[in-house]
């Protein structure tokens, strides 16, 4: 196989890597030099120049500021200019300017990418803690739901059985009321019964006592439960069962009331 040859333009490229620093160090200095030197020139031309002009501070400073602007509007206009005109050196000082700039870039990728991991490590932390606490307030809410859903039962099932105790209470303070009231008129108003006949022959009493009579209890049993049961008609028609006495006391101490328009109508006396 034929060999090839090496080019000669690409035999007299320099190696870069075996260029001397040595030789890019005096061609700098040289070009700083030179700088330099044009620098101490002008600066010895302006301080000429100011020793020229007028005493007057006032003078000097506008003559100042005119020379300041037109140096200013001069290096406006001035394109820039490499420091050395070697291609070699601007090779390598390139060279170098993007290796720092390349490691400058790795390290601001490096940490950027750190930052990153440790931003995306933080979110999955976050996004779990936030399900997690999503899931704690919604038991706490189902929780708090059933709680006052039990309360809301449990009040009514109180209120409920705390009525049915009173209405109990009530029922069994109206029948020993009625049963105290009943044994008290069975004392003290007892039924009338029929005497011998020669007790009536003493007290002159001429007319035997009916036997369906009822007690003055059931009187006032008939009138509390009318009342009750029809309070927009309490009257209670009186007969042949009402034992006149009874009536009579009734009414003469105001417990029951006769009816405006019938007088064999009676009924109890309001008390509130």
């Amino acid at each position: 196989m034929a060999q090839v040859q090496p080019n000669d333009n690409e035999a007299n490229v320099p190696d870069l890597t075996e260029f001397s620093e040595a030789v890019q160090t005096e061609e700098l200095l040289n070009e700083c030099e030179e700088k330099f030197a044009q620098l101490q020139m002008l600066q010895n031309k302006i301080i000429l120049s100011e020793t020229d002009s007028c005493d007057s501070p006032q003078e000097q400073s506008v003559n100042r500021l005119t020379t300041i602007a037109a140096e200013m509007i001069q290096w406006q206009k001035v394109e820039p200019k490499l420091l050395s005109k070697n291609p070699e050196v601007l090779h390598a000082l390139g060279k170098q300017e993007l290796q720092k700039l390349n490691a400058q870039l790795e390290m601001v990728l490096s940490c950027a990418q750190e930052k990153r991991n440790k931003l995306r490590d933080t979110l999955k932390s976050e996004q779990k803690w936030l399900e997690e606490k999503k899931e704690v307030l919604a038991a706490a809410t189902d929780h708090v739901t059933r709680l006052k859903l039990e309360n809301e039962q449990q009040s009514e099932q109180i209120v409920l059985q705390e009525t049915k105790k009173k209405i109990q209470k009530m029922k069994d303070y109206q029948d020993r009321l009625l049963e105290t009231l009943g044994d008290v008129l069975e004392e003290h108003f007892p039924l009338p019964q029929n005497e011998t006949p020669a007790n009536k022959k003493k007290k002159n009493i001429p007319q035997e006592l009916k036997s369906n009579l009822i007690s003055l209890n059931e009187i006032l049993e008939l009138l509390m439960n009318k009342t009750l049961e029809t309070p927009h008609d309490p009257y209670v028609t009186v007969d042949d069962t009402f034992w006149p006495p009874y009536m009579e006391i009734l009414l003469r101490y105001d417990i029951a009331t006769r009816h405006p328009e019938d007088c064999f109508k009676i009924r109890l006396e309001t008390f509130y």
